[in-house]
């Protein structure tokens, strides 16, 4: 089985990416991604959220997409903002739910918009990105 590659972007905005097998063990392997990108930039304050946000978002991944990969995305695109994404090959959004009080799964969603400044997903011909936004002015 090939080894992911992390690859820092050489211009443009800075960014890291990884492209990871569809299993649970994945989010580990993201939430590492997660906190070397934002040590890297400094921004070490955001790694706890940051953390959460990419398990959650690479769990919804891991137990609705089609393939056999995912790929995480980090990119800054401003000096105290980060948006993480994860691509996917499942052309259905994310549906946050409202769970009842004894479900264990169904909370993901409503975490990511508690932390994140923003989140949203983005529809691509042959799947989608969900993201979530940290940093800059706090979320009211």
């Amino acid at each position: 089985m090939p080894q992911p590659t992390t690859r820092a972007r050489p211009t443009g905005h800075p960014g890291y990416s990884e492209t990871l097998p569809r299993e649970p063990g994945s989010a580990a392997t993201a939430r590492r991604l997660v906190c070397v990108a934002l040590a890297a930039w400094g921004l070490d304050d955001l790694a706890e959220d940051g953390a959460l946000i990419v398990s959650e978002l690479v769990s919804n991944a891991v137990q609705h997409a089609r393939r056999g990969s995912i790929r995480v995305i980090i990119d800054r695109p401003g000096a105290a903002r980060v948006c993480i994404g994860v691509v996917d090959f499942s052309k259905a959004p994310p549906a946050r739910r409202e769970p009842d009080a004894g479900d264990e799964n169904g909370r993901g969603l409503a975490l990511v918009g508690t932390l994140a400044r923003d989140w949203g997903t983005e529809p691509l011909p042959w799947g989608k990105r969900v993201w979530a936004e940290l940093g800059g002015e706090v979320r009211g």
